[in-house]
């Protein structure tokens, strides 16, 4: 057994190892795409996300080293960053990541490279502000208007996202810029969130670099407050935020009330901290100075409890006295105006009460005309005693059941009352019927039809004709034959028997396997000498070694 299990083991390993073998190239892509993955930056898609775009060599990578951490490479030629780089910085206490692209040429899609076409996945599909940095300047070594096709080129890549335009190294054009290229910005105004195009420098101007982070900043998390507005969780918020106003029913205003004991503690709370006040502008040496408040003035209200004591028997219990509206005749409507907060007169009809007396009304008239009456049925007088009769049952039945519950024995519920049914047909009936047709029956007696016996004679012929059977089958069947117990089966005579009890009792006095030490079901030889490697010359014995 143990044999086979390490074979099988070998086996499984055998073929582990050749579906590895066939799986070797497959394995190795795995292999070079996770080298890869591990070199790109993390971006978590669920964080605050700026993406800087636009054309090389426009200040995409001093402006990221200027707002964050990050330390990128920046030299005076183009295509200098040839991947994306991840910042992060913080704004109003939260957390930003601001991602830097390769720049991107104006020319076909599938003209593109692979350092372009990260900057385009990233625009593609990562839910972020987009900022487009322009060189107005022309120092990049493209004109705006080029710049201006790229941004045309690239829009649809800008869908659902907001978008803000930075024309950069404005220390150098700010003076000096010419019309048209004023009128390329203008035009790339109108595709802005914010209406305008941002000025910044990165040279010598940290202030605009700021003011661009944070404009950009502002216009991504107001974009994020309204897409979350539209989403089912914001209504949630905004229903429990919602504050339900009654609706108005008449003409009548209701002003806004303060009761007069709000009124009291606000004074009494403004008095008292004036003379806690004014106590601690006083010296110490100055006992003589006291002052009285309203509350020191006032006498200690009286309680319910003192009321009921007072006033013994003549007092009842009154909650509407401690309502406090306006107008103090309302105390006591039989519907207040409000009640745990709610206006209850919106909730009832005010035409309850016409409709309550138009359907009385009509209930009043399907009275009088009978529409609730019920025509009562005379029964006849068979019904009336069957009626009788079930009444009767009943109480007998329930008299049995006391009877039954006082008496313990078992008894039957109903004495069996009714006789047996006796049978129509018979021997004499059938004679005398054929009799009558013609048919002469004399000399039948012995007949099939003649022999039906009742019950009982029935009986009584069966057990006699059973010993007759018996009888008959004893004389016939030889001794071997018949039905006999098991220890005498098979014994020709008497000697025969005693012959086989002396043999039992002979057989029950040998000792058979005493111990029990080894027997036929033992697969093995317990002998430790086994006799062919210690005897000499085999003779004519048996070959059995056991």
């Amino acid at each position: 057994m143990y044999f086979r299990c390490k074979q099988l083991k070998r086996a499984a390993l055998g073929r582990m190892a050749t579906i590895m073998k066939r799986q070797g190239q497959s394995l190795a892509y795995l292999e070079q795409v996770r080298q890869h993955l591990s070199r790109l930056p993390s971006i978590d898609p669920n964080t605050r996300t700026i993406i800087i775009c636009g054309f090389p060599n426009v200040g995409k990578s001093s402006f990221i080293n200027k707002i964050t951490r990050a330390d990128v490479e920046v030299q005076p030629y183009a295509f200098t960053t040839k991947s994306l780089f991840v910042g992060h910085t913080d704004h109003k206490y939260m957390k930003w990541q601001i991602i830097d692209t390769p720049g991107i040429l104006d020319h076909p899609l599938e003209d593109r490279n692979t350092i372009e076409m990260q900057a385009i996945t990233a625009l593609a599909h990562l839910r972020a502000l987009v900022l487009y940095i322009t060189d107005p300047s022309e120092q990049c070594g493209y004109t705006l208007e080029a710049q201006k096709s790229l941004f045309d080129n690239i829009k649809p890549l800008f869908a659902n996202k907001p978008l803000v335009v930075v024309a950069n190294k404005a220390d150098i054009w700010r003076d000096n810029l010419a019309e048209d290229k004023k009128a390329v910005l203008k035009q790339m105004e109108a595709d802005t969130d914010n209406g305008k195009v941002l000025e910044m420098s990165n040279k010598d101007d940290e202030n605009s670099v700021m003011e661009v982070k944070i404009e950009a900043c502002e216009i991504l998390l107001q974009h994020r407050v309204e897409q979350k507005f539209k989403t089912k969780k914001a209504d949630g918020i905004l229903n429990r935020i919602h504050v339900a106003e009654p609706q108005k029913r008449d003409d009548k205003t209701r002003p806004a009330f303060i009761p007069e004991n709000a009124k009291r503690k606000l004074r009494e709370k403004k008095d008292k901290k004036l003379a806690e006040q004014v106590e601690n502008d006083i010296d110490e040496d100055d006992d003589d100075f006291t002052m009285e408040t309203d509350v020191d003035k006032k006498s200690k209200k009286k309680t319910e409890r003192d009321l009921e004591v007072e006033l013994d028997i003549d007092y009842t219990l009154d909650f509407n006295k401690k309502f406090m509206l306006a107008n103090e005749e309302e105390k006591y409507d039989v519907i207040p105006e409000h009640w745990q907060g709610h206006n209850i007169a919106d909730y009832i009809d005010p035409d309850i009460m016409d409709k309550l007396e138009a359907l009385e009304k009509e209930e009043e008239l399907r009275d009088q005309s009978g529409y609730y009456d019920i025509e009562s049925e005379e029964e006849d007088d068979n019904m009336k005693e069957i009626r009788t009769l079930a009444g009767k049952i009943r109480i007998k039945k329930k008299l049995m059941k006391n009877d039954r519950r006082i008496d313990r024995t078992n008894k039957p519920i109903m004495p069996r009352t009714s006789e047996p049914v006796k049978r129509s047909r018979s021997v004499s009936r059938l004679k005398s019927e054929f009799t009558a047709l013609g048919v002469d029956m004399t000399g039948t007696e012995g007949a099939k039809f003649a022999k039906t016996p009742n019950s009982a004679t029935k009986r009584k012929a069966r057990s006699a004709s059973r010993d007759v059977k018996k009888a008959k089958m004893d004389e016939d069947v030889p001794m071997a034959r018949r039905s006999m117990s098991r220890d005498k089966s098979g014994i020709r005579d008497a000697a025969t028997g005693v012959k086989i009890k002396k043999m039992e009792k002979k057989m029950q006095n040998n000792k058979f396997n005493k111990w029990g030490k080894s027997g036929e079901s033992d697969r093995k030889i317990t002998t430790k000498m086994p006799k062919h490697l210690f005897s000499g010359k085999r003779g004519n014995g048996t070959n059995d070694r056991r």
